[in-house]
């Protein structure tokens, strides 16, 4: 009946074995928790609005460092003006993947065009963290 039902039957002769196999499948099924580490924050020194491209901005990284796959958000008088992706980070005329502390760098975001000089960027990673029971 076990068979034709599907049922998954196993025999332990320690209970504990049992219990800790039952508590690491039920962990298994619950869904991981989403964390946001921030990786750098960006100062905007100069805006430029490029044809075809839209703004961007000319930014000196003060602390951390800014990578090309992180997600970031735009930061005016302590209120968050924009969340989004980075849609091009480039040092002098290269594309690069990422940008340490003290180090000026040219970063546009995906479809915003609400920039300011003055303005911070902060750039974070989310990270999947494994919930427990």
């Amino acid at each position: 009946m076990a068979e034709q039902e599907g049922v998954d039957i196993r025999k332990y002769s320690v209970i504990y074995d049992a219990i800790e196999e039952v508590k690491a499948a039920m962990e298994g099924m619950l869904a991981p928790e989403l964390k946001e580490q921030i990786t750098a924050t960006i100062e905007i020194r100069e805006v430029f609005n490029i044809t075809k491209v839209g703004l961007v901005a000319g930014a000196m990284v003060k602390t951390g460092k800014v990578k090309r796959s992180d997600k970031a958000r735009l930061i005016r008088d302590g209120i968050v003006i924009f969340t989004g992706n980075i849609n091009a980070l480039k040092r002098f005329k290269d594309d690069v993947k990422e940008v340490g502390t003290n180090f000026e760098c040219g970063i546009s975001l995906v479809n915003c065009n609400d920039m300011k000089v003055g303005d911070m960027i902060e750039t974070f990673e989310e990270i999947e963290v494994k919930q427990t029971l």
